[in-house]
């Protein structure tokens, strides 16, 4: 894709952001587009903002279960930039109107107290790297129309991250067996979704060693003090204004929210 297009597009995303609007899929529009394409096209978007004056805190993995696999029909993981507007404390309410469509999803996060590289990084490796796990909420945006979404329009639209919202219970990986953390999320007073963490590759801390082992073929580390949200555990709730959002995660607390 040349690169005047790859600076169009992501134009593009950053009005439909502004905008809280949503455009034509980029697929649809250039149907050989790639998966470089698009992690080029998020580059571009990404660097207007930091740009911009926003400051990066940490990535978000996707699409690391079946459950979310299954909901999007995209078989592989990808990965966005978190910025430091988008986070939220259990507690917060959270305006509704920032986002062109909202849905919840059920994960891990984890705080990293020393860098990670590839190209061989492991399951191990990560957990050594990672300071403390902390339960989070992410909060779905699309800026692209969701009905036959691929993974490269969900790539260039920044993994489709839009806020997260974190717990107040941190532990560190050889506390607890991170695999049998539970997410049971309501809305409104009705479960909505369930599930368990190692619907995550087996082991949420999984992602974190594949994104070390990603960003290797890209020149790149992960550093530290980086936050990592690891991906979901359930399938996307969508929200509406007025909802609230409860997760419980056992022995790692609540999460608490409310959409505004």
């Amino acid at each position: 894709m040349p690169a005047e297009t790859i600076e169009q597009l992501a134009a593009e995303l950053a009005e439909a952001e502004r905008e809280r609007g949503v455009m034509p899929r980029i697929t649809a529009r250039y149907p050989d587009a790639t998966i470089e394409d698009s992690y080029a096209i998020q580059g571009v978007w990404r660097d207007s903002q930091l740009a911009a004056g926003r400051k990066l805190v940490g990535r978000k993995i996707g699409l690391t279960s079946k459950a979310m696999q299954q909901a999007t029909g995209i078989t592989e993981p990808d990965y966005g930039v978190m910025f430091d507007d988008t986070v939220y404390a259990t507690g917060a309410d959270i305006p509704f109107d920032h986002f062109s469509n909202v849905r919840i999803e059920v994960e891990l996060a984890f705080v990293l107290k020393a860098p990670l590289e590839g190209p061989d990084c492991t399951l191990e490796d990560a957990l050594a790297a990672i300071d403390y796990a902390v339960p989070a909420l992410e909060v779905l945006n699309s800026h692209i129309e969701l009905e036959g979404r691929t993974i490269v329009d969900t790539i260039s639209d920044n993994a489709a991250y839009g806020a997260m919202v974190l717990g107040d219970v941190h532990m560190r990986p050889d506390e607890i067996d991170l695999r049998w953390v539970p997410g049971v999320l309501s809305r409104n007073g009705q479960i909505e979704e369930t599930g368990v963490a190692a619907g995550v590759l087996g082991h949420p801390a999984t992602g974190v060693a594949w994104l070390a082992n990603k960003f290797h073929q890209h020149g790149q580390r992960l550093e530290a003090g980086e936050i990592i949200l690891a991906g979901s555990f359930t399938r996307p709730m969508w929200v509406e204004r007025g909802d609230e959002v409860l997760c419980d995660y056992r022995e790692m607390g609540t999460i608490r929210c409310r959409f505004v």
